[in-house]
């Protein structure tokens, strides 16, 4: 069994935090790894894997600690590399992260922008990664924090061939949102536990409802 998440709010989470932006978790976002981690206790994963950053190591650290269980880092389970849209304010309509996904929804994986990895070039980063994972750890239960368009990648070689047109089939990709995989498998998908949910207090607005598309 694997549960795939993405990382807890961070202290900057209105702009773009690539690999090129360690930031920490907010106070919000330490919260919500509190919340997440009660969750996990009654389901006693055996390891925690995080990607090598720091709001995934602070989202990881009180599930591991709840639950009793050793960590480790990948760092191939890192954020993408954004280039210079690093700390530029976050948009889904315009800029250069829309014309991004016009391109790869559109059926372009090798578009992207200065300094930033393709579709094509995560995918052959994370896919490998996510195999030797699930090899190394045969029939344990594994929670794995990483990062939203990492946490894309996989769930789109899981149900849809790997194919980026398929980009809005998945869902939003929210902080803490939970996927279980078992056997190809897959539920819950995107799930969010109530006490994380209560915490942003329904609002649309909230921070903890922003998405990596």
């Amino acid at each position: 069994m694997v549960w795939l998440l993405r990382h807890a709010e961070t202290t900057a989470p209105h702009v773009f935090n690539g690999f090129e932006s360690d930031v920490p978790l907010s106070a919000h976002g330490e919260a919500q790894a509190e919340a997440v981690a009660e969750w996990f206790v009654e389901h006693k994963p055996t390891t925690v894997v995080s990607s090598a950053m720091t709001r995934a190591i602070q989202t990881a650290a009180p599930i591991a600690r709840r639950c009793g269980t050793p960590t480790r880092t990948v760092f191939e389970l890192h954020e993408r590399k954004v280039g210079a849209m690093a700390g530029a304010t976050f948009s889904l309509t315009e800029g250069p992260w829309a014309d991004t996904l016009r391109a790869w929804t559109s059926g372009d994986p090798h578009f992207t922008v200065p300094g930033a990895e393709s579709y094509a070039e995560l995918q052959a980063r994370v896919l490998p990664a996510w195999a030797q994972l699930l090899s190394e750890h045969p029939g344990e239960r594994i929670v794995v924090v990483c990062h939203g368009i990492v946490v894309k990648v996989i769930l789109l070689h899981l149900l849809e061939q790997g194919d980026p047109r398929a980009w809005g089939r998945i869902g939003s990709i929210r902080n803490v949102a939970i996927t279980g995989i078992r056997n190809g498998h897959i539920e819950p998908l995107l799930f969010l536990p109530p006490s994380v949910v209560e915490l942003a207090g329904n609002l649309p607005s909230s921070p903890t409802l922003r998405s990596e598309g």
